[in-house]
């Protein structure tokens, strides 16, 4: 068996097509790549051999100016460790255009160590049946679509990655990111995970269930203007009760139709849109200063401690302890 030091690299095929997103190929390229530097930097062979693949070798153009060499093309015969298939801004297109992409998928899937799919990608997957029963995400703009064409898949259109056995689905664009690293973490552990972080000058990293969208995003794309005025002010006060009475009355609504009208506008109950900013606050506190969790939970607005770590272990499964070890630079208070 190989030692650590001498481990065989793992293999792992960025699959793209013609109209592939370009930075969703380029991102997670790059932190196999500094992978592979920081260990060399260690004394260690190489962890990664990367190589750029698709249905047929040559220049494969992307929705940029950029086009990438693909040295390699698909065959259930040469099979990767990993494969990463990266999505496209006209996926409806690239489904039927690169179709022999989901044959590929469905021959070899259950042989793969590991199979992922960056943002809309997952309609390969979805596509060739890999994804029935399982939690998936993609990006939320084609989450909904997802959904209604697959309704065997469990689509969590929240969710930055979801890991589902040997399967992997991400969100968008930088979203690749993250999975990449989740990857680099798995095989590698988490300090050479947050080297690789540093370097690309990106967290380490946010959790698969961390959310899309912030609630300062969805604040911004609400509509009406009082809505925005009332979330702006609840983002400002979060340290009080926040009642739907207290909320309907500053909105000059009735608690009902408030309650409806903000609904409607946020996509989510006042009470869900609380949590979450609360939420977000406490990552921030736990991320950039050395407080005491019972302090964290002050601040951010929780009703204490315990309060803050229910929330946490809902939305991330992890405690707010194990965030701030992930994510924290400077020490806690005694």
């Amino acid at each position: 068996m190989n030692s650590p030091s001498h481990r065989a690299a793992t293999t792992i095929d960025i699959i793209v097509y013609p109209g592939f997103k370009a930075v969703e190929a380029i991102g997670p390229m790059s932190v196999f790549e500094y992978a592979n530097l920081h260990l060399q930097r260690r004394g260690k062979a190489p962890g990664y051999d990367v190589r750029v693949a698709s249905c047929k070798v040559g220049q494969v153009r992307s929705d940029t100016l950029m086009s990438l060499d693909a040295t390699k093309a698909l065959s259930p015969l040469a099979l990767p460790d990993n494969a990463i298939i990266v999505g496209a801004r006209h996926i409806q297109e690239a489904l039927v255009e690169s179709a022999a992409i989901i044959d590929w998928v469905a021959s070899v899937a259950p042989r793969l160590k590991r199979l992922a799919s960056l943002c809309s990608g997952a309609f390969f997957l979805a596509a060739a049946g890999v994804l029935d029963g399982k939690r998936a995400t993609t990006h939320w703009s084609v989450a909904e679509r997802l959904q209604t064409d697959f309704p065997a898949v469990h689509v969590d259109a929240d969710a930055i990655f979801i890991c589902a056995g040997n399967v992997w689905t991400s969100a968008g664009v930088t979203a690749g990111i993250d999975l990449a690293l989740a990857l680099v973490e798995e095989d590698f552990g988490r300090e050479l995970a947050l080297e690789v972080a540093t370097e690309m000058v990106v967290f380490l990293k946010r959790p698969g269930g961390q959310s899309q969208f912030s609630a300062h995003l969805r604040n911004e794309r609400t509509a009406r203007p009082n809505i925005r005025e009332l979330q702006n002010w609840i983002l400002d006060n979060l340290q009080e009760k926040l009642s739907v009475a207290q909320l309907a009355q500053k909105a000059m609504m009735s608690e009902r139709h408030f309650t409806r009208v903000f609904q409607q506008e946020v996509g989510m109950s006042t009470q869900e849109f609380i949590e979450r900013s609360r939420f977000e606050g406490a990552m921030s506190l736990l991320a950039e200063l050395a407080l005491s969790l019972k302090t964290v939970a002050a601040r951010a607005g929780f009703t204490d401690e315990a309060h803050m770590r229910r929330v946490f272990l809902k939305k991330l499964g992890i405690t707010p302890k194990l965030y701030r070890e992930r994510f924290a630079t400077t020490g806690v208070e005694a």
